[in-house]
């Protein structure tokens, strides 16, 4: 049987099951309570509770964001809540206590520090309305959580419960207690009464002074609510339903001296009183009598309000408010006749409040004439304690007998070893003729040891990922940064840490330091003019130094000289003015804080700060991700200080997030220090623990910036003073309340007419559109055009995840509506789901995303469906086609995704009571047609049963338009891209010109970070644009990498992409920005035609910097070859360069003919890559492309021809067999002169005779499979009227970068550094765009891109080398010390651009590594090579199937796992497990790592050794990918 083992996780659990939301108040995000790892460990397991219909709701809040603000909304809306906490928040939260007593709140207290905790924050609290009860084993903790929440809806009154933890340490474990009992203890039907009743108030707080009334005359389990309009069910006047027991309760309350009512329970239930009246002490305690006579009849434990234990006639007793008094009742109990406290009863408070004197009284044995009180409350506030004069009060009221002594002590912490000590102590004073008060016993401070439990935890410290900002700081202030409220200062006189964290710590700080720094300056210019150094210089450099003390330039220019020179001074003068060296500087002042200052409770200080008026800057970290219940909680629970700030006037106010914009945050902090007033900077990062990683806070960064929940913006009441704009908005929405201050000044007027793109998201807050009723207005619009049709109505919802659901829906439409029925098609979440019942036919189409997941239009109704209660489908005839893949998921434990949401859709709607139209159809991507063979198959049925089934002339359908139908009508490329450009009411373009526009260079996409968010919202998704250049070779000058690097922070989104095709790629430009962004890349003398699209594309050349004259002469031959096999057509000039007066600009070269030689008008049947590498490097992969050239150079060193392969190509589907990776096969050898011709007439042939019918079977690898090597090299040759020549020998040696410093035979430097995965991007550890393109500023010579996405500073002269190192060393960009796996590594972009992406992989990778690299420290292999490579897709861009190891995206997490592939690039893998997660990743490479390391003969590489060792089998070329793969597919 299962056991509780600590207090914490009994009272969780009994808070769990009494409770539909419970607050867990946690030290951080990232750090347990006592409570709540329990409790969010029910929550992930979705354990029942007894109240909530579903999961009760566990909501963490940190302990310093006014945690009992969040009370507040689930209680309005009818929800019994509970919250957990240390008692360090309690007295912070008086204000919101007051006002919750007034509900059947819970609040569970886990006293800190435990093992000695201070009461006081109890004793402070004593007064707010609340009950509190006390436990102190670890039993007592279950039934006194069990007691306060029967208690709290009982009584309709807030009761908190506490203890310490420590207490029960010791105890051994208990049972859980049964659920039966617990329900019937917590009273559940009383419980729904509560649920059912919501609160209209609409202000922050529930209203104050409204009482706890009750009404008397009820009785059983029935109680109505109060008739005086109050909004909470009343209190019971019977407490249970059950008759109280008359031998002993009921005659108890009658003989009460100082009871507010006369009325016997007993009487009451037969009494009628109309006016509710307020729950009194007497109606707590027979309610407590209640329920604790419940548990004494169940358990057998008994309950009172005071525990008593010792003889029935002592004379001496001690009353314990404090810790452990278990220790305390052993010591009495162990006491010999020697002892003081020999025959001593010891009394403990069970319910503290209220206060029940009657109650004390009868434990409390007649006999007694001493009593000494024990109270553990650290700072003593009065003379008396307020335990005592409680006591003193019951007792003296209790009677004529006389009063016992009565002798207060301060309790300090006692330890076993000193506890018969201070018991002897406390009754040698108390027995004495005149007893001292108020003595302490103990020691008043803990041992510090004891502080290592929750207290610790609790104290104040900056999680890690909020270094971020202060990285930023340093890395802009350096020296001169002072943080006056910095968590680690050593402040004299201030021990608590979070009053020094506080701003108004943090402003009395600033403000004593500039006093300081004024008095410094006059001590420097009183010393200037002494002497008292060493030397004369000193006077010299602080007369200068005095003079612009007050100018930050210039005094910080001198501080560090005059620190240097006073230094090495020597003198006591110069001694003393150095013990203040930081004071030379100027400092750049701020005070940090978090959102908690923007709560109600921590807001002052920052009111102070901007009152002042005084040169302040604040940073202020905001850590709440967005969701709904925090944009509706952000105007009412926390202020925005930024719009506080904006409203006072004169503060700089900014509003950043380093994971949207880290130029922003650095523009923010620079123009914050210039300012010349308060400042305050808005940082936000996004967590829901402090170990969230970083891709986390990236996706959730955009999510909030998107949706206007957090605006990046700017704003400078002196900005007007400059001519300029006070604000400036640095994204694009903003929320409601931002945007009616922008308002009240007119701002927002101006901001429109300077940015008009902004109109239309300014006009509206974020989340005003309401999704209904867009759904209701589609719908309604869609049934009126259907009114004036005759036939029955049909229904067809899809959920399309690539568009095979949506466009067979729409089809099925077309074909519905020629049979002559009423359809309408819709997206399932387009479709509002309270008009489903009443619909007469409704088919369903869904595909199968992810693992058995509903694609993403379709979510939001299948919840719906499947969680509805009262969806009521009796009416309904319905049917359900689905689209999946049977082998997809190879494992026989997960064949149930195949088609999973289709059938689980399926089963659903039956048992809602529809009626199935035809069974449903499944469509199988591994029929020979694929899914289309199960539909041919399921849709004559549907038109059979909807009596269509034989309708007689039916227009022809017409074809689907492919790709080719799309070129060969564009007119030469230009279909209606220009007009698509112009077209404001959308972020897109239409799908034929998205085809259209790769030819252009730059592909659609939209965020799918976003994706899911800006769907719920009702706004369509975040479409932007990915750029790629042409670049031949990747050779670059510094000019234009200053120019790409300006595209980049200026028109897309700050980060560039340098890509395995030896490139720049730009991601996230918006389509108002695209003309502006191929303008600029035109202007920088490059281009970006044919760099995607149905062409040649890039041409590829090895970088080679040790060789400079052979990779002069190959990097000549690849723009020979590029510029040879360029389209001809005018378009792009067109659509993309024309000037104002829309003459076509001719920049980076211009054509003159519209028509296409080469290629004519339907270009190739897919895209064409050639690539070129130099032997003994194969960096560019050379048998992974259509043509792979290798170069060949003569006796004299030089250039002489190429070997040529053709064939190669990695694009692949997942479980289609007849889809493949290839290497390129050997067509022999070319001269330099004529390669271009060569490479020409292949393409050519490729033109004529790929495969144009299907885009999966069209690339160049199954033109030749299809035809035959033989015969298509033939074909080529009798177009070249040439042969090839027999292959020169080559060698290689590997294909991935060498890093580090090399020099050429010219004498010229080369550096290859490491760019992970290519990305360019600043952050605040690492500001490697920043670096590159400050270098690229002096750098004389060029930069080389290499096809693994890294990057070379090349032909560095001898005279520019140490600069250069310098400048890479300053920018940490001279870091190549990295384990060989990670610089052998390269993934593509994948989330969140790529619309094929399945998986991660960039932003991935990195991380899977570093829990590799573990493994590979302790097998002493950090320097050997491993080619690991990541896609997201199997399309293949960063060529996986040539790597030893890779990965490949086949759903969100799961990836399938290759192994084998040839270390020089010339091999391709093998699959060896499919659909694995993390943990089996780690589970096979660790193992795998480190027997490779023992076992692996002299230089063998990992792809042979698993293939030696029987791992996997070689796969010998494309066409046996498939075959013996390690992993067999499993049967049902």
């Amino acid at each position: 049987m299962a056991s509780i083992l600590s207090a914490g996780e009994a009272v969780a659990r009994i808070a769990y099951l009494s409770s539909d939301v419970v607050i867990s108040v946690q030290p951080s995000l990232s750090i347990d309570s006592e409570f709540s790892h329990f409790l969010h460990q029910y929550a992930t397991n979705k354990a029942s509770s007894l109240i909530c219909k579903g999961v009760p709701e566990v909501q963490s809040v940190r302990h310093n964001a006014d945690p009992l603000l969040s009370v507040y909304q689930p209680v309005r809306s009818g929800k019994i809540t509970t919250v957990t906490t240390s008692s360090n928040i309690l007295v912070k939260s008086i204000p919101h206590l007051y006002r919750l007593a007034q509900y059947p709140v819970v609040i569970h207290v886990s006293l800190n520090p435990a093992g000695y905790p201070d009461y006081g924050d109890i004793t402070s609290i004593r007064n707010v309305g609340f009950t509190f009860l006390q436990s102190s084993s670890l039993q007592e903790a279950q039934d006194i959580a069990l007691t306060a929440h029967a208690l709290a809806i009982r009584s309709g009154k807030g009761v908190i419960h506490f203890f310490d933890v420590a207490n029960s340490k010791s105890d051994q474990p208990i049972a859980h207690e049964s659920r039966d009992l617990v329900t019937k203890v917590i009273n559940t039907d009383l419980a729904k009464q509560y649920q059912g009743t919501k609160s209209e108030d609409t202000s922050l707080y529930v209203s104050e002074g409204r009482a706890q009334v009750r009404t008397i005359g009820l009785s059983g389990d029935h109680a109505a609510p109060a008739s005086n309009g109050s909004d909470s069910p009343v209190a019971r006047a019977s407490a249970d339903g059950t008759p109280r027991d008359q031998s002993s309760a009921s005659s108890s309350s009658s003989d009460r001296k100082n009871s507010s009512s006369v009325v016997s329970e007993a009487e009451s239930a037969t009494t009628v009183d109309s006016q509710p009246k307020p729950v009194s002490s007497e109606d707590i305690d027979s309610i407590c009598e209640s329920i604790w006579s419940q548990l004494r009849s169940h358990t057998g434990r008994k309950y009172n309000a005071f525990n008593y234990s010792g003889p029935a006639n002592t004379e001496s007793a001690l009353f314990l408010f404090g810790s452990d008094p278990g220790l305390f009742a052993a010591e009495f109990e162990s006491a010999t006749q020697a002892d003081f406290f020999r025959n001593v009863g010891l009394v403990t408070p069970v319910l503290y409040r209220p206060w029940l004197a009657e109650r004390l009284t009868e434990v409390l044995p007649k006999s007694v004439k001493r009593v000494a009180v024990l109270e553990q409350v650290r700072r003593k506030t009065t003379k008396w304690g307020p335990v005592l004069l409680d006591l003193l009060m019951s007792l003296k009221a209790s009677g004529p007998q006389k009063t016992p002594v009565i002798v207060g002590y301060q309790l300090g912490y006692l330890d076993y070893n000193t506890m018969t000590q201070a018991l002897s102590g406390i009754f040698q004073n108390l027995l004495s003729e005149s007893p001292i008060q108020n003595l302490e016993i103990g020691a008043h401070e803990g041992p510090k040891g004891s502080l290592s439990g929750m207290q610790k935890e609790f104290e104040l410290t900056q999680p890690k990922l909020e270094n971020a900002y202060m990285k930023i700081l340093d890395q802009l202030f350096g020296q001169r940064l002072f943080v006056a409220n910095a968590l680690g200062a050593k402040d004299a006189g201030v021990k608590d840490a979070s009053i020094r964290a506080s701003p108004e710590y943090g402003f009395g700080a600033l403000l004593a330091r500039r006093e300081h720094r004024k008095r410094f300056v006059s001590e420097v210019q009183t010393a200037a003019k002494t002497r008292d150094f060493t030397t004369d210089t000193p006077q010299k450099w602080l007369s200068q130094w005095a003079l612009a003390a007050t100018e930050a330039d210039q005094a910080n220019k001198l501080a560090p000289e005059i620190i240097q020179r006073l230094s090495t001074d020597g003198s006591p003068a110069a001694y003393k003015l150095l013990k203040f060296k930081g004071l030379f500087y100027k400092e750049s002042q701020w005070l940090i804080g978090s959102d908690a200052w923007a709560y109600d409770l921590g807001n002052s200080g920052v009111h102070h700060v901007l009152a002042s008026g005084e040169n302040i800057n604040m940073l202020v970290i905001d850590s709440t991700p967005y969701s709904e219940r925090a944009a509706q909680d952000a105007a009412r629970r926390k202020k925005d200080i930024g719009l506080y700030a904006m409203n006072f006037g004169n503060a700089y106010v900014a509003s950043v997030a380093v994971y949207s914009s880290y130029t922003q945050v650095l523009q923010a902090m620079l123009e914050a220090e210039a300012f010349d007033g308060p400042s305050v900077i808005m940082a936000y990062l996004p967590y829901n623990s402090e170990v969230d990683n970083p891709l986390t806070v990236l996706q959730e960064t955009k999510k909030s910036v998107d949706l206007g929940y957090w605006p990046l913006y700017r704003w400078d009441p002196k900005a007007a003073e400059k001519g300029e704009q006070a604000f400036k908005l640095d994204s694009e929405r903003i929320k409601q309340e931002l945007q009616e201050f922008l308002r009240r000044d007119n701002h927002m007027s101006q901001l429109m007419r300077r940015h008009p793109q902004f109109s239309a998201n300014l006009s509206e807050s974020y989340g005003s559109e309401v999704r209904k009723v867009q759904k209701r207005k589609a719908k309604d619009a869609y049934e009126a055009l259907l009114e004036g049709l005759q036939g029955a109505p049909m229904t067809v919802l899809f959920a399309s995840d690539n568009g095979n659901a949506e466009n067979l829906a729409k089809r099925l439409g077309r074909r519905g509506k020629a049979r002559g029925l009423k359809t309408m098609v819709m997206a399932m979440d387009d479709f509002p789901l309270e008009d489903l019942g009443n619909e007469e036919n409704v088919v369903f189409i869904t595909a199968t995303a992810g693992q058995g997941e509903f694609p993403q239009n379709g979510r939001n109704m299948w919840e719906g469906v499947k969680n509805g209660t009262d969806l009521d489908l009796v009416n309904v005839s319905f049917t359900v086609f689905a689209l999946g893949d049977s082998h997809y998921w190879p494992r026989k434990e997960d064949k149930h995704y195949y088609n999973k949401p289709g059938k689980d859709l399926f089963a659903r709607l039956a048992a809602l009571g529809g009626k199935q139209i035809v069974d449903i159809g499944l469509g199988d991507d591994q029929d020979p047609d694929g899914y289309q063979t199960g539909y041919e198959d399921w849709e004559p049925k549907l038109w059979e049963v909807l009596g269509v089934g034989h309708v007689e002339g039916l227009p022809d359908e017409p074809p689907p338009i492919t790709n080719e139908d799309i070129k060969a009508a564009s007119n030469f490329l230009r279909g209606t891209i220009a007009e698509g450009l112009h077209d404001e009411s959308t972020g897109a373009i239409s799908a034929a010109d998205q085809q259209l526009t790769k030819f252009h260079g730059t592909y659609m996409q939209d965020d799918r970070d976003l994706r899911d968010e800006r769907k719920a919202q009702g706004l369509e998704p975040a479409y932007s644009f990915m750029i790629r250049c042409r670049l031949p070779g990747g050779v670059a000058t510094a000019q234009q990498w200053q120019q790409m690097d300006a595209i980049a922070t200026h028109l897309g989104n700050e980060t560039m992409k340098l890509t395995t095709r030896q490139t720049f790629q730009f991601h996230g430009v918006v389509k108002g920005k695209l003309r502006p962004a191929m303008q600029a890349i035109n202007a920088a003398l490059m281009t970006t035609i044919a760099a995607c699209g149905d062409v040649n594309r890039n041409v590829m050349c090895s970088s080679l910097p040790e060789l400079s004259e052979l990779h002069r002469d190959t990097h000549e031959v690849a723009k020979k070859i590029s510029d040879h096999l360029l389209p001809s057509t005018t378009a792009y000039h067109e659509i993309w360069l024309k000037d104002e007066n829309d003459k076509n600009v001719q920049v980076a070269g211009d054509a003159v003919q519209d028509f296409e030689p080469l290629y004519g008008p339907t270009y190739l049947p897919r895209k064409f890559k050639i690539t070129i590498a130099i032997p003994p490097h194969n960096d560019t992969d050379v048998y992974a492309h259509d043509i792979g050239l290798i170069a060949i150079k003569g006796e004299d060193g030089k250039l002489q021809g190429f070997n040529l392969l053709a064939g190669g190509g990695m694009g692949v589907t997942h479980n289609m067999k007849k889809t493949y990776p290839q290497v390129g096969r050997m067509f022999g050898y070319v001269d330099k002169e004529t390669v271009h011709v060569a490479c020409e007439k292949i393409m050519f042939v490729q033109r004529d005779n790929g495969d144009r019918a299907n885009r999966k079977h069209a690339r160049l690898k199954y033109t030749i499979d299809t035809m035959g090597l033989d015969v298509f090299k033939a074909q080529v040759e009798e177009l070249w009227g040439k042969k090839f020549e027999e292959p020169k020998p080559f060698h290689f040696e590997s294909n991935i970068d060498t890093f580090g410093w090399q020099k050429d035979e010219k004498g010229m430097h080369h550096f290859t550094m490491f760019i992970e995965n290519g990305r360019i991007e600043d952050t605040a550890d690492f500001p490697m765009k920043t670096g590159l393109k400050e270098i690229a500023k002096v750098h004389k010579g060029d930069y080389r891109l290499t096809g693994n996405q890294h990057l070379i500073l090349s032909n560095v002269s001898e005279d520019q080398l140490d600069t250069m190192k310098e400048m890479l060393k300053k920018y940490k960009l001279d870091n190549t010390n990295f384990s060989a796996l990670r610089l052998s590594s390269s993934a593509c972009v994948a989330f969140p651009t790529c619309g094929l992406a399945m998986a991660e992989s960039e932003r991935y990778l990195p991380e899977l590594i570093t829990k590799l690299e573990g493994v590979i420290e302790e097998n002493g292999m950090r320097q050997d090579s491993i080619v690991m490579r990541m896609t997201g897709c199997p399309n293949g861009c960063a060529r996986p199937w040539l790597a030893e190891v890779a990965f490949v995206g086949k759903a969100f997490g799961a990836y399938n796992m290759y192994l084998g592939g040839g270390y020089h690039g010339n091999r391709l893998n093998k699959l060896y497990r499919s659909s694995i997660k993390e943990e089996e990743i780690l589970g096979i490479m660790k193992p795998l790592l480190k027997r490779y390391a023992l076992e692996r003969n002299e230089g063998e590489r990992l792809g042979d050794f698993v293939i030696r060792i029987g791992m996997i089998k070689a796969t010998r070329e494309g066409r046996d990918f498939h075959d013996d793969t390690a992993e067999v597919e499993e049967d049902e």
